[in-house]
């Protein structure tokens, strides 16, 4: 009967370590994406560079998990936005977005990343996109 009590109190010990690295993984993902604004620094859309398309926008992440397109200083529409620190993954919705910022709905597999910048690829059927944001 100890032996069962000990290995419970370990296993819930472990489970609570598990979250707690989770929550401060999380947590970082959010204050480096809220920390500054962001700006697509290369978007590639099917093989296609189209990054001069989104020459006069920068982002800014919030902790509410929303987002704005911001265009020649003027914030141009409002989406939503989240990240997954295990799953390497972010996604962005801009609900009735136009081109360009339509291209970056969805969900992304980050490929790499650090502190001021994001590398990510999308596939979605036979689309495949690849974007790095940069912070300012």
């Amino acid at each position: 009967m100890k032996k069962l009590l000990i290995l419970l109190f370990f296993g819930t010990l472990l489970t609570g370590c598990k979250k707690t690295i989770e929550s401060i993984q999380e947590d970082l993902v959010l204050k480096a994406m809220t920390d500054g604004q962001w700006k697509i620094t290369t978007f590639v859309n099917n093989g296609t560079t189209i990054t001069a398309d989104f020459n006069a926008y920068k982002f800014q992440y919030y902790s509410n998990k929303t987002v704005d397109a911001i265009k020649n200083g003027v914030v141009e529409i409002t989406g939503a936005w989240d990240g997954n620190a295990n799953a390497m993954t972010t996604y962005a919705n801009f609900i009735a977005a136009t081109y360009p910022i339509q291209l970056i709905n969805g969900t992304w597999n980050i490929t790499k990343n650090s502190w001021t910048y994001v590398e990510a690829t999308q596939t979605v059927g036979s689309d495949t996109k690849f974007l790095r944001l940069d912070k300012l």
